[in-house]
């Protein structure tokens, strides 16, 4: 519904179940973010074919932006291999404070701007993939904005934020399965960072549910839309900063 690809919610639901399951917790949030990136696999093919069947996918966009969404997810992976777990929680929290807070303000962007030329759109794409990587959302959270910020209608920017949720999830659980292939003391049936029976569960719940949110968004007004993201960003925030892990 909202083109996030679903890891604000997974992210820190799922290090709150690992944490409970006793596994190490130095490796905890690594492995929510490896394991909800891998997630939004599934979760983007589904929604986007959704989106595009409704029109509302921006596919030059997404072509033009996929080569810097690559090159920013590996960087990102690699570097949140390297950080510690309450690092990586305080990260995630603030920069869902900021894009919440961004989205609650209601500014208007100035009515010429639009979409910058290729090499603006690749460093674009290379901030969202690394972000996106770091903290383990499919884009829709930094893309969304961004989108509207350059005067993209509500409903094309979500839809569009999905389909850039797959090149996202693709390169970055690849990232966090290379980086973690090293790393012991993981739970059995891990694939690097990646946790395999909470990648099975998830898929085969969000399989489901995506056409239904991705229907949702063609019948609330966009106003709507950003109000909720930006309630949905607070609570989750809220939720990272006060679990502990």
């Amino acid at each position: 519904m909202l083109g996030v690809g679903g890891g604000l919610v997974i992210v820190p639901i799922l290090a709150w179940i690992l944490a409970a399951q006793g596994i190490v917790s130095s490796h905890i949030m690594h492995l929510a973010i490896g394991t909800s990136l891998a997630t939004i696999i599934p979760t983007a093919i589904s929604s986007l074919r959704a989106h595009h069947t409704r029109g509302t996918v921006d596919w030059p966009l997404v072509q033009r932006i996929t080569p810097g969404i690559a090159m920013g997810c590996l960087v990102g992976a690699w570097f949140a291999a390297r950080l510690e777990t309450e690092a990586l929680k305080i990260i995630l929290a603030i920069f869902q404070f900021y894009v919440g807070t961004q989205l609650l303000l209601g500014f208007t962007p100035n009515p010429s701007r639009g979409l910058p030329e290729n090499l603006g759109v690749t460093l674009a794409g290379s901030l969202i993939g690394a972000f996106s990587s770091l903290i383990g959302i499919g884009g829709g959270t930094l893309s969304v904005p961004w989108m509207v910020w350059c005067n993209k209608d509500m409903r094309l920017a979500v839809g569009t934020a999905s389909a850039i949720g797959l090149p996202i999830a693709i390169f970055g659980s690849a990232g966090f399965i290379f980086n973690g292939l090293s790393i012991s003391a993981l739970p059995a049936h891990s694939l690097g960072f990646v946790y395999l029976p909470a990648l099975a569960g998830i898929t085969l719940a969000s399989i489901f549910t995506a056409p239904l949110g991705a229907a949702l968004t063609h019948r609330l007004p966009a106003d709507t839309l950003k109000k909720l993201f930006a309630i949905l960003l607070y609570a989750l925030g809220t939720k990272v900063l006060l679990t502990t892990i």
